[in-house]
């Protein structure tokens, strides 16, 4: 209306905050294998490394299975204390609020004494400190690098653990494809 009338027209000084939009958020601790698990699900070429924090930024990948189609929001790695700002946590934990559905990818190859529940456990808190309605989303469990003896074995006690809380657990291995397409499966189904 001002404009036409010649009149002088409002000003204001916004702030605004850019969050990726995504189905699905992968989301885990540092070198849980989630830019490796990319590669093989979609036509990403993530600079994957082993040392944390291998992904800066929360990146956007379109998977496409037969007829199955949805976006991956990568989450770069979060640690404990994310919620409060440790790492890059804030940074990354605001695009995991625009996402349907969230997968933790957990690795307990690294240490023998690494507890899958404790790391689930860890990651649900910071997104629950974070925003409550985060742990409301739709939450899928995959272990990954079961390619390796050390996680294979100790793949049936941890199912019976996550299914037994009442999530569903997939055993995977991003390196090798191993159990990935059912994983992308299930996605697709609880997406629809």
């Amino acid at each position: 209306r001002h404009a036409e009338t010649g009149e002088k027209g409002e000003e204001r000084w916004l702030r605004l905050d850019l969050k990726l939009l995504a189905d699905v958020g992968l989301i885990g601790f540092p070198n849980a294998g989630k830019s490796t698990l990319l590669s093989k699900i979609s036509s990403a070429r993530p600079k994957i490394g082993d040392y944390p924090f291998t992904t800066h930024v929360p990146n956007l990948w379109v998977v496409t299975e037969e007829d199955h189609s949805f976006v991956v929001a990568d989450i770069p790695g979060l640690i404990e204390g994310a919620s409060m700002g440790a790492g890059l946590g804030l940074t990354f934990l605001r695009h995991v609020e625009r996402t349907r559905l969230l997968v933790h990818l957990l690795d307990i190859s690294g240490e023998p004494a690494r507890n899958p529940v404790k790391d689930f456990d860890a990651l649900s808190s910071e997104l629950n400190a974070y925003h409550p309605s985060l742990s409301e989303k739709i939450q899928i469990v995959a272990l990954n690098k079961i390619d390796l003896p050390s996680v294979r074995e100790k793949a049936a006690e941890v199912k019976k653990q996550f299914e037994g809380m009442g999530h569903r657990f997939y055993a995977i291995s991003g390196k090798t494809g191993e159990g990935v397409k059912g994983l992308i499966e299930a996605i697709s189904q609880m997406l629809d």
